[in-house]
């Protein structure tokens, strides 16, 4: 097809022959993309094209440019066998070829390799695409690119062919957008806000804070007095369980209880209310007392609040829950289930960083003290949410959890996948820590350079083709795959594709639409256990203000005729209630 005119450090130009002995068929079929094979003298060289180009000179011909990432060589049993990296240079001169159906073969075999097929080549449709698997898992990997581009249903089927490859392997979704719930039927449980039991003594003092305080930064008295007492709580539902004396562990050094704000030890909502409660009770200062009463009045309102009721329904009762509550999260044991799908668009949208938060570092911490026996891999849809590259954006404890999985989650068989839209606003080292990335159609500026500078150098010119990839076809690099290539994910059965759990536009019908359909939407917009009111409730003479800030939060009374006529001039200085 060609001959070598130049030869850097990682790359080769080849001018394509036009003698009688090519055809002009062959010349043509070149272009950016195919893979082609120079020859040496004991192995065949393997590089993808990145340009081509027609010089001016019709005795030069067409010239093109080849990034070169590794060589086929015969092994010791005969057989052609494909290794990354070069050995041994080509020559100015050597000859180049178009690869054969054996040397595609040879290159995407991987043989004595645990691989999965996850589609077929883009260059040949009749050569699969296969994945190592191993490598893919523990050096972690990312999915990258715009909105409808197939990113969801390339996900999807990557997990399903590693669960059919490691069926003792765990995953754990974090669903942003109800998407994957029935993708893995029936090996999969699907966690929504009716049937998640997280105790809030399982939330770290970080998160527990964020949650007090509805995703606002904590007023820093309110959260000094939580520092001390919540321990103290610790304890003291630890020795009630031991029968020892309540009143002497009040009186203790909080030294001596061993327990942190963070030890994931039970303790009941009620007895930190009564700590609180106490501690008011022998302050005479009243600013200090403010502040005991404010945070008595957050506690009260999250734990009254109905949309946190995964958290505090049994807030009070106390108990030891903690064994199942990671047993039902992680599938262990499963059950003949393997696939944890947790659903945050039904969580308060204050309390949705905690929760994933939570989450991760429990996965983290069962793999820590598990010695690495129980392997899990934890995927994270829309992953710059939780982990931004803007370091004041976001929340804190989540962004550790997910960097201290990509750092140090393969020591542990705890693996991280990462499943963005928007690269650019992903933390740059947490996506450096994805060692295989398949890079999707996305045509900002912005999420190119960050995609450039995670790839390997040698693959750098491959990214060009970013823009204008087709549905499902992506651009594989790092240790998963062979070599950088483009490759097209195989198409999925319509009722295993992710899908939202709205219903759509689709099923709209305007003729359908009553005020029951209308109530039904309030009651679940409100909340569970918030029943809609009646017509006529509005009416009804309002409950007793209990503060100047309720008043000014209530909403205005019915206006009558007579309140829009002149009022009289008032004799004297009437203040306004609630006014300071």
């Amino acid at each position: 097809m060609g001959r070598v005119h130049l030869v850097s450090g990682s790359q080769a130009g080849i001018t394509l022959l036009s003698s009688a002995s090519v055809t002009s068929e062959q010349v043509c079929s070149v272009t950016v993309g195919n893979l082609i094979g120079i020859r040496t003298a004991g192995t065949t060289i393997v590089g993808v094209v990145t340009s081509i180009s027609s010089s001016s000179s019709p005795k030069s011909g067409m010239a093109c440019s080849v990034d070169l990432f590794g060589e086929i060589f015969t092994g010791a049993n005969g057989t052609p066998s494909y290794r990354r990296g070069v050995t041994s240079y080509p020559r100015v001169g050597h000859f180049a070829h178009a690869l054969s159906e054996g040397d595609l073969t040879a290159i995407f075999r991987c043989p004595g390799e645990n691989t999965i097929t996850i589609g077929h080549l883009r260059q040949d449709e009749t050569v699969t695409a296969d994945i190592k698997v191993d490598e893919l898992l523990k050096k972690h990997f990312a999915v990258l690119g715009s909105t409808g581009v197939g990113k969801s249903s390339g996900v999807a089927l990557l997990v399903r062919e590693i669960l059919k490859s490691k069926p003792d392997l765990r995953v754990l979704f974090v669903d942003p957008h109800n998407e994957y719930g029935s993708c893995f039927a029936p090996h999969a449980d699907v966690i929504r806000p009716s049937n998640l039991r997280l105790p809030f003594w399982l939330f770290n003092f970080e998160e527990f804070v964020d949650v007090l305080f509805r995703g606002r930064p904590g007023v820093e008295e309110e959260v000094d007095i939580l520092a001390e007492l919540v321990p103290l709580a610790r304890a003291q539902f630890a020795s009630s369980r031991n029968s020892l004396d309540r009143a002497v562990l009040k009186r203790s050094d909080l030294k001596s209880t061993g327990f942190s704000v963070d030890t994931p030890v039970p303790y009941r909502l009620v007895d930190l209310v009564a700590l609180i409660e106490e501690r008011r009770g022998k302050l005479e200062n009243r600013a200090l007392v403010f502040n005991y009463t404010r945070l008595l009045s957050r506690i009260e309102h999250v734990r009254s609040d109905q949309r946190y009721a995964f958290m505090f329904d049994s807030a009070n009762v106390g108990g030891d829950s903690m064994v199942e509550v990671v047993s039902e999260l992680f599938k262990y044991p499963g059950n003949g289930r393997s696939v944890t799908v947790m659903q945050l668009a039904g969580f308060p949208a204050e309390v949705v960083d905690s929760v994933v938060s939570v989450v991760c570092r429990m996965a983290f911490e069962l793999g820590l003290w598990s010695d690495g026996n129980l392997p899990m891999l934890l995927v994270c849809e829309e992953a710059h949410r939780y982990a931004p590259a803007d370091r004041t954006m976001g929340f804190g404890p989540t962004r550790k959890a997910l960097s201290r999985i990509a750092k140090e989650g393969r020591k542990y068989g705890i693996y991280l996948g990462l499943v963005t839209q928007r690269a650019a606003e992903l933390d740059a080292t947490i996506l450096s820590q994805c060692s295989t990335v398949f890079a999707m159609r996305m045509t900002n500026e912005c999420d190119q350079t960050i995609l450039r500078a995670a790839v390997p150098d040698a693959a750098a010119n491959l990214l060009s083709f970013v823009p204008s990839l087709g549905l499902r076809e992506a651009l594989g690099f790092g240790e998963g795959m062979p070599l950088p290539t483009r490759i097209r994910f195989a198409e999925m059965p319509a009722h295993l594709l992710p899908r939202s759990d709205a219903t759509g536009c689709a099923a709209f019908s305007a003729s359908g639409v009553d005020h029951s359909y209308i109530a039904s939407i309030v009651e679940r917009w409100r909340g569970p256990g918030v029943k809609s009111l009646q017509p006529n409730d509005g009416l009804v003479a309002a409950s007793p203000i209990k503060s100047p800030l309720d008043a000014q939060r209530s909403p205005p009374p019915l206006l009558h005729e007579e309140d829009f006529t002149a009022p009289s001039r008032p004799t004297r200085y009437q203040p306004r209630f609630g006014s300071r």
